[in-house]
């Protein structure tokens, strides 16, 4: 099976080292990890009277699809930590993953949109998305993600190593 290299944009706000401990764990169960990010703290955007965001990336290898590791597995994995949608899309959440990249490809389908348009916009996920992927060039605009990332405002990025640490440590005792 061909399998494709992808970056999954993840962040929680609703007991976040927790549940992203376990959404790493379980992600690595549906597929296979190959690289977690430093994740950082956030301050939220549009409803700013909620918790802070914690945020980062992890690089998977997949020979799912995109609509299937969507909804099969991040749906999923998001479901079951609890990860109630409301029409509020800054809302408090147990649990966001995100497609970013998906090898080199251009998708637009649906709700599907890859590159995730925020990679450009977003320090939170461009930055720790450059730790991972430092050379790639956004396949849809040419950019390479070392002009996005070093363009990017920081302030309000907090590093979490301690965090970052814990998922390595999670992501290599599940490898090995």
């Amino acid at each position: 099976m061909i399998k494709s290299r992808v970056y999954i944009g993840v962040g929680s706000n609703i007991d976040p080292e927790s549940n992203i401990i376990k959404a790493l764990t379980l992600l690595n169960e549906m597929t296979e990890v190959t690289g977690v990010s430093l994740f950082y703290r956030t301050k939220p955007l549009g409803n700013t009277s909620q918790p802070d965001f914690i945020n980062g990336i992890f690089e998977i290898m997949t020979g799912l699809p995109a609509r299937e590791l969507k909804t099969s597995v991040l749906g999923a994995i998001e479901t079951e930590l609890g990860r109630v949608r409301t029409g509020d899309k800054n809302a408090p959440r147990t649990m966001d993953l995100d497609i970013l990249l998906y090898n080199e490809k251009v998708i637009c389908e649906g709700d599907i949109r890859i590159p995730d348009p925020q990679i450009r916009e977003r320090a939170f996920i461009n930055i720790p998305l450059y730790e991972l992927a430092g050379d790639f060039v956004l396949p849809d605009s040419g950019e390479s993600l070392k002009d996005i990332a070093e363009a990017s405002n920081r302030d309000g990025l907090e590093e979490l190593r301690v965090l970052s640490d814990k998922l390595k440590q999670v992501f290599r005792t599940r490898k090995s």
